[in-house]
């Protein structure tokens, strides 16, 4: 299995934003299992004709989302799903409650909030 993939330099979204999307998409969806190793850095800017640093920026943010791991010399691999995501999701919600809380907003307001939030991100009513 290769890590396909294209680059559309007219699209709104950044470069690295692409390159970050499209991993994910195939790590949740199991096109890349857990355990797959991701082209080098170098080598996959080089393959798309982007700028290392390009590459470089979405595997960061890949990795601050539990969506890669990072093991030194071995290279870059998909993570394990759902401990990662399951356990930030958590602590973001225990933030974002306390910080609610500390402006007084009562618990029906925060829960309002949340749940408008979650409506413009994800365009679905609850």
């Amino acid at each position: 299995m290769a890590l396909q993939m294209t680059v559309d330099p007219d699209a709104a979204e950044p470069p690295y934003e692409q390159i970050r999307a499209r991993i994910a998409d195939q790590a949740r969806s199991g096109a890349l299992p857990a355990g797959y190793k991701l082209p080098t850095v170098r080598g996959f800017a080089e393959e798309l004709g982007l700028a290392a640093n390009t590459v470089a920026k979405a595997y960061r943010a890949l990795e601050a989302d539990g969506v890669i791991e990072t093991r030194g010399r071995n290279g870059t691999f998909i993570a394990a799903p759902g401990d990662t995501a399951a356990r930030e999701a958590a602590a973001s919600a225990r933030a974002y409650a306390q910080r609610a809380q500390r402006l007084g907003l009562d618990r029906a307001a925060a829960l309002a909030a949340a749940e408008e939030a979650l409506r413009a991100v994800y365009g679905d009513p609850l």
